[in-house]
């Protein structure tokens, strides 16, 4: 985006990319059909999902809104389609499609693409005058722009180049930490869970310093061998800002459209219709089977307990486990298995107006090299195509 919009308004570009295919991660992004944009209708509701520095993103968005980001791909034979919670993807569901529209305007107005891994900016007289690239090759430039994302999906070209060069200009980088990942649980049951898949379950976070709920929403959850993933545990970890082992109690509501009342009931029917015969083959009939001998050790039942000497305090206590089954989170899984990277470089030696360097003449940033991000929704994106336009619109002006 910041390649194109500077060569619409006439600079000549030089795009360096990794790569020998451009936008390799817009082609994760998703699960494969890249959310683009949230469709929201006000400035404020997105800057109310962004809570890494959502002040400093103020202005790139305020120029380029989600209608904006809409616009651009379906006049770039994009259309796209809006699902729930204002997610926007492309119609097709193929991220490649928004790879390739990117990449078609950006020749269309002229960019021209080298493939090289930049390591190096040329820094002249407190001026950014270029970059040079592994192989030797010098570029020179009258405005530079880093725009090589975070450290998560290395596998993609992003491994954190973008910080090295930031420091190189004498750049802080504040603490780089994964975001929109999976989360690593203390409780030793969740291995036996591993690849359990849950739908319409809702997933509820506590800070234990705070005492407060930080997060509560309905969805999909996966257990893994070492602990929860999937949309829930992915959004979920985005509200977790500083984590320390335990500090975060999750609780999972299994059965959110039953009141505790309606579930004790259920419970009374199925002891009734089983009588003599074991309480677990009960559980069979409303529970995923992984599940049910995990939920009779934690209530505190023997497998081999008949339905007919169930008490109602066992099945009370059953019916608590159901809407708040505990888990613990001891720790994020590693950055490079993050949606995005927390952290980048700090944003107050940066115009938010520009996206310049306050350090150095000539050189700006986009995306996520910058610290700055949001939950999860198509926002991430948004302020990669709103920044990329900024510091585009600003770096063509030299």
């Amino acid at each position: 985006m910041a390649a194109f919009t500077a060569a619409e308004n006439g600079a000549s570009v030089l795009l360096l990319e990794r790569n020998e295919r451009p936008a390799r991660k817009i082609l994760l992004t998703g699960k494969g059909r890249c959310n683009v944009t949230n469709d929201c209708a006000q400035l404020r509701d997105i800057i109310a999902n962004i809570p890494g520095n959502g002040s400093f993103i103020y202005s790139s968005l305020s120029r380029w809104m989600p209608q904006d980001t809409k616009a651009f791909f379906e006049d770039n034979g994009v259309p796209l389609k809006t699902e729930r919670g204002h997610r926007v993807f492309p119609a097709s569901d193929k991220s490649a499609d928004i790879a390739d529209a990117l990449v078609r305007a950006c020749r269309r107005a002229g960019v021209h693409f080298e493939q090289g891994r930049a390591v190096r900016l040329i820094l002249e007289g407190g001026a950014c005058l270029g970059a040079a690239c592994e192989n030797g090759e010098e570029y020179r430039a009258s405005a530079v722009i880093v725009a090589t994302g975070g450290l998560s999906y290395p596998q993609t070209g992003s491994t954190g180049d973008g910080y090295e060069l930031a420091r190189q200009a004498g750049h802080a980088v504040t603490e780089l930490r994964p975001s929109l990942v999976a989360l690593e649980c203390h409780e030793g049951f969740v291995s036996a869970l591993q690849g359990l898949s849950l739908r319409n379950v809702t997933l509820r976070v506590a800070d234990t310093h705070t005492s407060r709920v930080i997060f509560d929403e309905l969805g999909e959850m996966l257990f893994t061998h070492f602990g929860v993933s999937g949309p829930l545990a992915l959004s979920a970890s985005a509200h977790m800002r500083d984590m320390l082992p335990r500090r975060y109690q999750l609780r999972l509501d299994l059965k959110p459209a039953r009141s505790l009342e309606q579930l004790e009931e259920r419970i009374l029917r199925e002891i009734t219709e089983a009588g003599s015969k074991n309480f677990i083959n009960a559980l069979n009939s409303f529970l995923p089977k992984s599940l049910v001998p995990v939920m009779m050790r934690l209530a505190g039942y023997p497998l081999d307990l008949r339905a007919a000497q169930l008490t109602r305090e066992q099945r009370h206590r059953l019916a608590e486990l159901f809407k708040s089954l505990p888990l613990t989170v001891t720790g994020f899984r590693p950055v490079d298995e993050a949606v995005i990277t927390s952290g980048g470089i700090d944003v107050r030696e940066v115009d938010p107006k520009t996206l310049a360097s306050r350090l150095v003449a000539g050189l700006y940033f986009a995306g996520e090299v910058l610290d700055v991000d949001a939950y999860t929704g198509g926002y991430n994106l948004q302020i990669a195509f709103a920044t990329g336009h900024s510091s585009g619109m600003a770096a063509c002006r030299i």
